[in-house]
């Protein structure tokens, strides 16, 4: 007889750890995510860096979500060091990332938003504790991968103009210039009894609800805290950002709900968590356990200054008014120091069974993460933007031509146009490699069969 809900016999001996651990910033410390310096007056609520490890067969790889605007190598690298000296684990088997929150602190220094720089050197610690405490109180765990479905919680942010050029938003344009992507992906983890001690949640969506001048881990935070009224407080959220560079909660439709502030970031949060919840409780549990993973660098060209942007420095310079974006644009073109030079790129992917966890670095345009999941030999597919390093944005190659906000060279765009194709061409080998070659099995293609969510498949 099983000794909980599901019947545990002949599933794979996994062990699991959960934890959370605490990454407020003092209330005064700037808030990143716009052009325009604002000062924290308030904390609406906590920040976290939330950790889950697996263990199978002496293999342990570790998840590491924290609710800030992005994860740069200068914090990500001695994280995974500390986490390599301190638990065991290797410094390539550790996947940190954020969930993109727009009310949290900056993390990238010399930008317009000032850092918090004793706080800033505290969190590579504080990341290696979360992973820690999550050892200290392994279980015996089964693992419940599973799939939803949601279309309408938001749009493709990028508009397309007659004339094939691309803009940030709506106005004058014919409609959106890409698409979304629907999927949440969930890993449910529960100890023997039942208890779900941790749930992985994956979609694409912009945290950029909240606005104003109070901390908050926008509407991941909100999914998190939800999970936990209906799971219990052991319940850790680990979520994984999606590839939203192009993606967020703005509607190409008329809505009576309201979209900004607190109540939004609730409605989205309470949402997510029960597509999660209704996902991962009708979901099998997994039957193979092999953990693996590969960690690698990409070298990928920096973009290197052009007269085509020069030119328009030069207009934005010559404007009666200039905007805090646009004299951002102009001294970054100018003190621009990476002219020629190449960037080291890391790509991550994990295995655990059938379960593949991509993690790639930067605010990625929504296509790339499609045409992962679509080559992926992994039954389930998880993709986490913003993960070890960033880069500012990744458009598709094409979109990285057309001119609109997340293409635009330096104002968001570091890499060379085709540097997602690279990118994306990287995680694909490095999928393959760590499924050593086998016979491609049974499983859903994004983009076969009309929908994200082949029947009958959880």
């Amino acid at each position: 007889m099983p000794d909980g809900p599901i019947d545990m016999e002949g599933l794979p001996e996994i062990r699991a750890g959960s934890a959370r651990v605490e990454i407020t910033p003092p209330v005064g410390t700037a808030l990143a995510g716009y052009f325009t310096p604002r000062t924290s007056d308030r904390v609406e609520d906590p920040l976290y860096a939330n950790a889950l490890v697996l263990e199978s067969r002496g293999e342990r790889i570790a998840l590491v979500s924290c609710d800030v605007i992005c994860m740069p190598g200068d914090i990500a690298d001695p994280a995974r060091g500390r986490i390599e000296e301190r638990i065991g684990i290797p410094a390539g088997n550790a996947l940190i990332c954020a969930t993109h929150t727009h009310t949290g602190p900056e993390m990238r220094r010399g930008r317009i938003i000032p850092t918090n720089d004793e706080w800033l050197e505290s969190v590579p610690g504080l990341i290696a504790s979360s992973v820690e405490a999550a050892c200290e109180e392994m279980f015996d765990a089964v693992l419940l991968p599973a799939r939803g479905y949601e279309d309408r919680m938001g749009s493709n942010r990028i508009g397309r103009r007659p004339d094939a050029s691309e803009v940030f938003g709506k106005e004058g344009t014919l409609g959106p210039a890409g698409p979304i992507d629907p999927e949440l992906m969930a890993l449910c983890v529960r100890d023997r009894q039942g208890t779900v001690r941790a749930m992985v949640a994956n979609y694409a969506m912009h945290a950029d609800t909240v606005g104003g001048n109070g901390i908050s881990a926008g509407w991941p935070g909100r999914m998190a805290a939800t999970l936990r009224n209906i799971y219990g407080d052991q319940c850790v959220t680990v979520f994984l950002q999606g590839t939203c560079g192009d993606i967020n909660h703005g509607h190409w439709y008329e809505s009576r709900w309201v979209g900004k502030g607190i109540e939004k970031a609730t409605q989205m949060g309470r949402a997510m968590a029960g597509l999660a919840v209704d996902a991962t409780e009708l979901a099998e549990p997994l039957e193979t356990g092999e953990i693996g993973c590969i960690f690698r660098h990409v070298d990928i060209p920096y973009y290197t200054r052009d007269d085509e942007m020069r030119a328009e420095v030069e207009q934005l310079r010559a404007g009666d008014e200039i905007s805090p974006r646009d004299r951002y644009v102009i001294d970054a073109f100018e003190d621009w120091p990476h002219d020629g030079e190449v960037a080291r790129v890391p790509v991550q992917v994990m295995r655990v069974g059938d379960v593949a966890i991509v993690g790639i670095p930067s605010e990625v345009f929504v296509g790339w993460g499609l045409e992962i999941k679509h080559w992926s030999p992994g039954r389930w597919t998880f993709v986490a933007e913003l993960a070890n390093d960033w880069f500012g944005y990744i458009p598709t190659s094409d979109q990285a031509l057309r001119g609109a906000y997340g293409a635009k060279p330096i104002l968001s765009r570091r890499l060379e146009a085709d540097g997602g194709r690279k990118m994306t061409d990287a995680v694909q080998v490095a999928m393959w490699d760590l499924w050593e070659g086998e016979a491609e099995h049974d499983r859903p293609r994004m983009g076969e069969g009309g929908s994200a969510v082949p029947p009958n498949d959880t």
